[in-house]
């Protein structure tokens, strides 16, 4: 019988040659997949779909801002307007001559120097004032000095005859040659 070594080496070559056999290569014949694109064109089609939308999405939200701020911005505009009318409003309430003006109305009249009673000895003391001073709203205008309004001078000037100021002269319309003056003041005949 042969011995264990002997097997061994003997079952090499045969284990090798096996090998040999399964690891050689073959034709494999091609198979047509049309799978693979279906999924993929869909996957693109989805995402130029989603990205137009979402731009269409997202101009009309501009589109809505900017409306929004036009008419905040008009909004605004027409309260500044409002405040600076209430606040021209108050100026004029505010001004003393017509303060002044609305007390003469009321029949107010202006105040002298007050007179205080003491009460424990009965005198007064300052110096009240019986007749009340009427306010005075404006002011006099000052006079004006005479450079600045110097005297008016009147010319008088003679009217030209009728019949010039037409202008036709006596001669013209009886037909005969007479000298004209040009508009520089030379005579210039006919």
């Amino acid at each position: 019988m042969s011995t264990p070594a002997m097997q061994v080496r003997s079952r090499i070559p045969r284990l090798a040659e096996d090998a040999i056999q399964r690891a050689r290569l073959t034709v494999v014949p091609r198979r047509r997949t049309t799978a693979g694109r279906a999924p993929f064109l869909a996957l693109v089609s989805m995402v130029l779909l989603g990205g137009v939308v979402g731009l269409l999405l997202f101009n009309t939200s501009m589109q809505q801002a900017s409306f929004a701020t036009t008419a905040l911005e008009q909004q605004s505009t027409r309260l500044a307007a409002r405040e600076q009318s209430l606040g021209m409003d108050l100026d004029r309430l505010r001004n003393p001559q017509r303060i002044a003006g609305a007390a003469v109305k009321l029949g107010m009249v202006q105040a002298c120097s007050p007179a205080f009673l003491q009460l424990g000895t009965g005198e007064v003391t300052g110096a009240p004032c019986s007749d009340a001073v009427p306010l005075r709203i404006h002011a006099k205008a000052p006079a004006k000095p005479a450079v600045l309004s110097p005297r008016t001078k009147v010319v008088r000037v003679a009217a030209p005859p009728a019949s010039t100021a037409a202008g036709k002269s006596t001669d013209d319309t009886a037909g005969g040659s007479a000298a004209r003056t040009t508009g520089d003041g030379k005579k210039k005949s006919r």
